[in-house]
C-alpha cells in the first residue's frame, strides 16, 4: 500500500501497486499490519485512475476500497484470494 485517500462517499481508499498475481473485484481480501492480519472482509470497489474496472494485473497500481474497514493506514499489505468450494468425489 502506498497512499491512503479519505473519500466522502467511498470511505477510505488504498492506493496500491499489485506486486503479484492480479486483484479481482468481490474477492476476498485481509489487511495485514506488521504480519499480523488486522481485518477480513472483500474488496467492494476497484478503481483504476478513474475508471472503475473488475480486474487489475501485476505491475499496475489502482485503488482498493474494502468492506467494512475504514482503518486502512500507508504500509499496510493487502494479500487477495478467491475461495473455491470443490465436491469430494468417492472412488
Amino acid at each position: 500500500m502506498r497512499q491512503v485517500f479519505k473519500v466522502s462517499k467511498a470511505g477510505t481508499i488504498a492506493g496500491c501497486t499489485v506486486t503479484k498475481g492480479k486483484i479481482v473485484r468481490n474477492f476476498t481480501c485481509r489487511v495485514l499490519r506488521a504480519g499480523k492480519v488486522v481485518h477480513d472482509g472483500k474488496i467492494t470497489s476497484l478503481k483504476r485512475f478513474k475508471d472503475d474496472v473488475r480486474e487489475v494485473l501485476e505491475g499496475f497500481e489502482c485503488g482498493i476500497g474494502v468492506s467494512n474497514f475504514e482503518d486502512i493506514l500507508s504500509g499496510d499489505r493487502i494479500e487477495v484470494f478467491e475461495l473455491q468450494e470443490k465436491a469430494r468425489k468417492l472412488e
